[in-house]
């Protein structure tokens, strides 16, 4: 198409969403939303614990060693 030329053929749009399309649309982006929501907050607790895990079996190891129970 030439610039400043208008489409001349057959529509091609499709006829506009129902309410209950919109809806159901809507309902299935927000479960998506809250599910990665939900995976995020999964990950900082794991993540959280792993580190509250790994400084107390350092701590652990340190108070071994310095009170002599590892060689």
């Amino acid at each position: 198409m030439k610039e400043g030329t208008h489409y001349e053929g057959p529509e091609r749009r499709t006829m506009p969403l129902s309410d209950d399309q919109i809806e159901a649309i809507a309902e299935r982006a927000a479960e998506r939303a809250l599910e990665k929501v939900y995976e995020q907050i999964g990950r900082s607790v794991v993540k959280k614990a792993l580190w509250i895990v790994g400084v107390g079996s350092l701590t652990l190891l340190a108070w071994l060693g310095g009170s002599g129970k590892i060689p």
